[in-house]
Formats: C-alpha cells, sequence, structure tokens
C-alpha cells in the first residue's frame, strides 16, 4: 500500500529461465553470464548426450562440450539468428566432435552409450536381454559412417526435424532423408536376428 491507500503494482518480471532463446542469445551476446547459464542449462543436456554417443568416453565429451560453450561464448556476438539457437547449438558441437573424433585413434574399449531407463518390473532375463539389444545396437550405430550415425542420433533421439539437421550439417533435406534412410535400413540389417 502507498501512502494515499492504493495498492502498489509491480510489474511482472519474467525469470531468465522463462524467456525464449532468442532473447538468452541477445542478452548472452551482450555478455549477461546468467542469460547463457540459462542457455547452457536449457540445450547442454542434448548437447552431452550427442557428443557422448558419437565420442563414447565421458572425459572426452565433458571436454568436447566445454570447448562448445567456449565457442558458443565467443560465437554469440555474430549469432545472427538465422537459424534457431538449439541448431546453432548443434552445429557448433558437431564440428567439435569432428575434432575430437580426428585427433585420437580409434578406440576398442568396451562402451556404454546408449542407455535405457528399464521399469522396475521387469524381471532379470528381461534386464539382459534390453542390455544384449542395446549392446548390439551400439556396435550397430559404431559401424554406420560418421555422418549416418550423426543424422540418425539428430533425428531419432534428440527429436530434431530434417530442416534442422540439414541446416546444422549444411546440407539437403534430401540429402538429410538419404542419410537417414542408409542408416535405418543398414541398422536394421544389422540388428534382423533381434526382431
Amino acid at each position: 500500500m502507498t501512502r494515499r491507500g492504493k495498492p502498489v503494482i509491480k510489474p511482472f518480471v519474467p525469470s531468465l529461465s522463462d524467456l525464449p532463446d532468442a532473447v538468452l542469445a541477445r542478452r548472452a551476446a551482450l555478455r549477461d553470464h546468467a542469460a547463457f547459464g540459462v542457455i547452457v542449462d536449457r540445450h547442454g543436456p542434448a548437447l552431452y548426450r550427442y557428443s557422448y554417443r558419437m565420442l563414447q568416453h565421458h572425459s572426452d565429451t565433458q571436454d568436447c562440450l566445454q570447448d562448445v560453450m567456449v565457442a558458443a561464448w565467443r560465437g554469440l556476438p555474430a549469432f545472427r539468428g538465422d537459424a534457431a539457437l538449439r541448431t546453432w547449438l548443434f552445429a557448433l558441437t558437431i564440428n567439435q566432435v569432428r575434432t575430437f573424433l580426428r585427433r585420437r585413434p580409434p578406440s576398442t574399449l568396451p562402451v556404454d552409450s546408449l542407455q535405457i531407463a528399464a521399469p522396475g518390473r521387469f524381471d532379470p532375463e528381461q534386464q539382459a536381454l534390453a542390455a544384449d539389444l542395446l549392446s548390439a545396437l551400439d556396435r550397430a550405430l559404431r559401424e554406420l559412417p560418421l555422418s549416418q550415425r550423426s543424422t540418425w542420433l539428430l533425428v531419432e533421439i534428440e527429436g530434431l526435424s530434417y530442416a534442422d539437421v540439414a541446416d546444422i550439417r549444411h546440407t539437403t533435406i534430401d540429402a538429410v532423408r538419404g542419410q537417414l534412410h542408409r542408416a535405418r535400413h543398414s541398422l536394421e540389417t544389422k540388428l534382423e536376428g533381434w526382431r
């Protein structure tokens, strides 16, 4: 209440986490650390999942994602918003993953790159079968060419549209469809025994 008995109306100020990506990107471009933190919190988990599935080592994934976030922080002032922020971040991530893959020799270590949340009601036999299926899928994914694996993960796991994947990969929607078709066909062939 004011001195005259009238209520004071305060304007609604949304929290940073309620702001759309475009606004957060503009604020982060002006060096708003809190806005950039929201971007990292919002998109970091998906970027991490993608990177881990491609690199298959947690330490490499953490290093890669740190490099992606440094590149994003430095690049945000030049970000024009022609593509969605998520698309731009995935493009940075794909480029950084490629750099990491070029720098290291192929790994023969066992990986746990795909995991599912198994409901508690599964019996041990079902859990073992699910683990075996995931291992088979993981092996089949590792055998795919990098472009097909990347496209499959972006569409099937991260849920990106063909148009977004085409923007990220600097290619056409038809090329994305073709890569995805070949990846699905190859995976279907390799996993035929699991039907």
